[in-house]
């Protein structure tokens, strides 16, 4: 399966950012082919319904998720919301290239979770006429050490996201069926 995973971080070293490079991993191990879109990295204009040319990086964004069997949402959580990069790149994004296709949303949050900006952004992907998973990922607090070699510190938040991504998997090749 394609997947594809929009990081939507604007710190250098986010942990958000981190955990969307592990998951990208995991799923590469598996075998799937994933596409990492950092917003840090590739940064999108305000959105503006108006405007008649195209970011190159809009343009790539729209591409990766049309293309995608499944969509990864990763955030920080930031005043009990996503980012506002994630959601600026949201507001381009529609029924096109979410329809139908499971969607899950990843948080690292500095509190204990992440739970505000995953039901939020739940609500968006209803709204965009994807398929939110039942699961979904959120690390917080003393989780959100990351080793060297990119993977998180704590061993129950590998065996957590391992379990996750498999399920998540799972779910989008039903989908897809």
């Amino acid at each position: 399966m394609r997947i594809t995973i929009i990081a939507g971080a604007t710190r250098r070293e986010s942990t958000s950012a981190l955990l969307s490079a592990y998951i990208a991993n995991v799923m590469r191990e598996e075998g799937h082919e994933v596409t990492l879109f950092d917003l840090r990295e590739k940064p999108l204009p305000f959105y503006d319904d108006d405007d008649e040319e195209m970011h190159p990086n809009t343009s790539e964004l729209l591409d990766a998720v049309f293309h995608a069997d499944a969509v990864v949402l990763s955030t920080p959580e930031y005043h009990g919301s996503l980012s506002g990069v994630l959601k600026n790149a949201l507001d381009y994004l529609g029924k096109g290239q979410f329809g139908d296709k499971a969607v899950m949303p990843v948080c690292s949050s500095g509190g204990a979770v992440g739970v505000s900006s995953l039901q939020q952004m739940q609500a968006i992907v209803r709204n965009l006429h994807g398929i939110n998973s039942p699961e979904w990922i959120s690390i917080g607090g003393s989780q959100r050490q990351f080793l060297p070699n990119g993977s998180p510190e704590s061993e129950d938040v590998r065996n957590r996201v391992q379990r996750t991504v498999a399920y998540f998997l799972q779910f989008a090749a039903k989908l897809r069926a």
